[in-house]
């Protein structure tokens, strides 16, 4: 089974596309409407996923490189082209790809900031995961590890924009016949909506369905909702939504050296053996090392307590 990023090379619809994404995609899912369960017949294709670079662009110290001193090596930090119009989908009648493709140290650095876009392509249902590598399917499994507080601030920043959008957004294109046939852009409208739903998922459940509000949403993008309800019902999650914020049993912060160790062991999966590319400290020099700042602190608080 080979990548939709690999077939589009093939059909050479992307544009200088790196050679090692040839080979090293290792999770690709469908995106937008479609995973959101409101797609239309015409609804573009728009993949989202993540890719492993040559060992040494991720470690570029393997290469001899000084970081600060050297003229920087090659590097993949993102890949990303929209409008590839595809004339042999859908049976000859054409199909529209849009692609981002991410490096997977991006990828868990977006995942760990709990941008809604990325969050997203990890949850989405299994029927819109269209290529997944063994390193895909654990990054998928543990999709929980990466979900903390911090997805509040974010999701609610996401759905502001939105909101600004449907407000000042000067409409092109299909645009403009949508605002003329509903009064608004109920794109941005329905887009609003899921956020909020999707955050107050995450902050409960912790866990995320992407299609579990589709009539909902659906409802929104065929007009039976003003820009007046979008807008109400904005500002009532809201305030609900600071309540589940300060409820919610999610970790604060992301954990970090867990998600450092899951990407670490992606990458020995994908590489082999890490040892010419990190050095791992011993658990017992950690152990050492804590016991010995424990014991400075105890020694500063005594000798603060003799001064007094």
């Amino acid at each position: 089974m080979s990548s939709k990023t690999q077939y589009l090379i093939k059909q050479g619809l992307l544009t200088s596309p790196p050679k090692f994404l040839e080979t090293g995609v290792q999770y690709e899912v469908v995106m937008g409407s479609i995973a959101y369960g409101v797609a239309e017949d015409h609804s573009d294709m728009d993949v989202y996923g993540f890719a492993i670079p040559p060992r040494d662009w991720v470690f570029p110290h393997l290469r001899g490189e000084i970081p600060g001193f050297d003229e920087a090596g090659p590097q993949f930090e993102q890949i990303q082209q929209h409008h590839m119009i595809d004339k042999s989908g859908m049976g000859g009648k054409g199909r529209e790809y849009d692609l981002t493709l991410y490096s997977i140290v991006k990828y868990f650095r977006l995942l760990m900031e709990n941008n809604p876009n990325i969050i997203d392509s990890l949850f989405v249902p299994r029927n819109c995961v269209l290529y997944s590598t063994a390193v895909g399917e654990l990054v998928r499994e543990r999709r929980q590890l990466f979900l903390h507080k911090g997805c509040w601030a974010r999701f609610k920043g996401y759905a502001y924009a939105q909101v600004h959008k449907m407000r000042t957004k000067v409409p092109e294109g299909g645009r403009k016949e949508i605002i003329e046939k509903f009064g608004y852009d109920v794109k941005f409208a329905y887009h609003v909506v899921r956020l909020l739903n999707e955050v107050e998922q995450i902050l409960v459940e912790e866990d995320l369905d992407l299609a579990r509000n589709k009539e909902q949403l659906k409802a929104i993008r065929r007009g039976e909702w003003s820009q007046q309800a979008v807008e109400d019902y904005f500002s009532d999650k809201e305030n609900q939504l600071e309540k589940l914020y300060l409820e919610s049993k999610l970790p604060a912060v992301p954990e970090s050296a867990s998600i450092k160790e899951l990407l670490m062991q992606c990458l020995e999966q994908h590489y082999g053996s890490l040892e010419q590319c990190v050095v791992r400290e011993d658990e017992a020099l950690i152990a050492l090392r804590e016991i010995e700042s424990i014991t400075v602190r105890v020694r500063t608080g005594k000798m603060s307590i003799e001064r007094k």
